[in-house]
């Protein structure tokens, strides 16, 4: 479609999205230039506290995509009847997906060897869990996780559908929960460039920037050498999350560097897409000798 000087004028002077329906209004007005089964309760819940986001355009991740805290994106909602949990010991957490059509869904595609990625955090980004939840029949998801403190916590669900309109996009919806009982915040460590954990060290390098891809290389170091037997985990070296301050907002750093082997290291490469600005709390999760160690590190997006 061919628009107009004068009306692409008119339409750079409003502040409008720019959509196939805006575009075909504007072009209309000006005319054509001569010369787009169990546990049934979980189905119920409370939205009132969650953010609205945005849908996306068919196979375009939507901002609840990027920063995970809708419980809804595109039709696909996350559904549970538990506000609150229990303090101090571990406990279940029941949840469904349910698509479009308002249904359950029980197709899910594989990611990184799993139908979907289960997170924890409270709201001072501590508590950190990676859970990977077992399905019933009826699209019923429970969620084992260990003892959580009190505070608010938000639940992350990443998961990609099989089947539907959403075949093959990525999501990533969230609730909160509260923990009841006395709240003692924890103060979010500073920003460094290197962490420690299980005796291994882990240096982080990289500029990062809000809303733009970026690399982030991690190098490993135990006793002062380079660590270079770490072991595939969820079909990759390290699995690295990312959750911002103040929100809560989660990215997942896709890892660049593939399995070749039983044996990786001493260097990985992640490719980080972080949406906002300020500093991010990332879990990095590694496995050697068939143990799986959890870092953590603050870092600061520009």
């Amino acid at each position: 479609m061919i628009v107009s000087s004068r009306c692409l004028s008119r339409r750079r002077a409003a502040v409008v999205a720019v959509v196939p329906v805006a575009l075909a209004l504007v072009a209309a007005a000006c005319g054509p230039d001569p010369g787009s089964g169990h546990h049934a309760s979980v189905l119920s819940m409370d939205h009132s506290s969650v953010p609205a986001t945005s849908s996306p355009m068919p196979g375009m991740p939507g901002m609840g995509a990027m920063d995970g805290l809708s419980s809804e994106q595109a039709g696909y909602t996350m559904f549970s009847s538990a506000a609150t949990l229990p303090s101090g010991k571990a406990t279940d957490y029941r949840f469904t997906i349910t698509g479009p059509n308002g249904k359950p869904v029980t197709a899910f595609a594989v990611t990184q060897t799993k139908r979907l990625h289960f997170y924890a955090i409270r709201s001072d980004l501590t508590g950190f869990q990676h859970i990977h939840p077992t399905m019933a029949s009826d699209g019923v998801w429970t969620a084992s996780l260990a003892a959580l403190q009190p505070g608010t916590w938000r639940l992350f669900t990443q998961f990609t559908p099989d089947t539907g309109s959403g075949k093959g996009q990525d999501f990533v919806l969230s609730r909160t929960v509260t923990v009841p009982g006395p709240v003692t915040p924890v103060a979010l460590p500073e920003a460094s460039t290197s962490t420690t954990v299980d005796g291994y060290v882990m240096n982080v390098s990289g500029e990062l920037k809000a809303g733009t891809g970026s690399a982030l290389t991690v190098t490993f170091a135990k006793a002062g050498k380079p660590v270079t037997d770490l072991q595939p985990y969820l079909d990759t070296y390290a699995h690295l999350t990312a959750f911002h301050q103040g929100d809560q907002a989660f990215a997942h750093l896709h890892p660049e560097t593939k399995v070749h082997g039983d044996r990786g290291g001493p260097t990985l490469l992640f490719h980080a897409n972080l949406p906002r600005s300020g500093d991010w709390r990332l879990f990095l999760q590694f496995q050697t000798e068939g143990r799986l160690h959890t870092a953590a590190i603050t870092v600061h997006v520009t």
